[in-house]
């Protein structure tokens, strides 16, 4: 998303509470939508623009001044014929980037044809990087395309103490190295020079089936 343009958000479950308040300490102006008062009077504190509406409506869309809004994401996901009629509505406004939760591929497709910018699977991301750090020895796990990825883990004992100009690493493995950290400091971008310690933590990039063979050498 865009830095700071106006955020409409609807749908405050999880997924859509979560980011409506991420964006607002980031200081993103944002306006959320759910139909249900007893979630909008429990986060009135939290959310200074917050509205009980319908966004299937859309007089209700108008009356809020959805339509002067650059960006809108549809959070709501349980009520799929709600999400659709909703992400359907925010096109019609000509809402210039939509982003909308999906809780199947089939659903996912549907906004995206009706012309939703961007289909998010927030469960399925979860349990995809979830199971990648339960299986194996990564700190931490992020799925940047379709099939490339960025790992958090430790140096294979094969490469402490050898410069990574000099290892051989990307032509052997297919990765690249990114930034190392010590422990007790901070992330440090790698260079050629960059010599790997034990109890240093790296981010490594590269295709996923190839970071991931690399994040489970001993």
């Amino acid at each position: 998303m865009a830095d700071n343009n106006p955020v409409v958000v609807i749908g405050l479950g999880r997924f859509g509470t979560s980011l409506a308040l991420e964006l607002i300490r980031r200081g993103t102006e944002v306006l959320a939508i759910d139909n249900r008062p007893k979630v909008t009077q429990s986060l009135a504190g939290q959310i200074t623009q917050i509205a009980t509406a319908d966004a299937t409506d859309m007089e209700a869309l108008r009356q809020l001044g959805v339509s002067d809004f650059y960006q809108a994401v549809v959070g709501v996901g349980s009520d799929i014929e709600a999400s659709i009629l909703t992400t359907s509505l925010l096109v019609e406004l000509e809402i210039n980037d939509i982003w909308a939760k999906a809780i199947s591929t089939q659903h996912g497709r549907i906004l995206s044809r009706i012309g939703a910018h961007h289909v998010v699977f927030p469960e399925h991301d979860m349990g995809e990087r979830v199971a990648h750090l339960v299986s194996g020895r990564m700190l931490d796990y992020m799925q940047v395309d379709e099939n490339f990825a960025l790992v958090k883990t430790t140096p294979p004992k094969e490469y402490v103490g050898v410069p990574l100009g000099s290892s051989n690493l990307r032509r052997k493995y297919g990765v690249t190295i990114v930034a190392v950290k010590a422990p007790g400091e901070e992330f440090t971008y790698a260079t050629a020079e960059t010599e790997l310690s034990y109890g240093d933590v790296v981010l490594v990039s590269g295709r996923t089936e190839q970071v991931e063979r690399f994040a489970e050498l001993p």
